[in-house]
């Protein structure tokens, strides 16, 4: 087992939390830290070495005035 750390990212580009995992490979790793995406940004590092960041994707919704105008063509 191998120790990792997934960095939980601010808006602000700061660590704002820390979640340690103990996994088997990078593989487990990556797929356990995919999870923790939900409106950050995660950095998955074991040790000095950055493995990957995760950056969640803010839904933008669509202006009501733009559905009505589509619409109305």
């Amino acid at each position: 087992m191998q120790d990792y750390r997934a960095y939980i990212m601010g808006s602000d580009g700061h660590v704002q939390n820390r979640v340690d995992l103990r996994c088997n490979d990078d593989a487990e790793a990556i797929r356990l830290a995919k999870q923790l995406v939900d409106g950050r940004d995660i950095e998955l590092w074991q040790l000095d070495r950055h493995i990957e960041t995760f950056r969640h994707t803010a839904e933008r919704p669509i202006p009501r005035q733009s559905i009505t105008a589509d619409r109305a063509r």
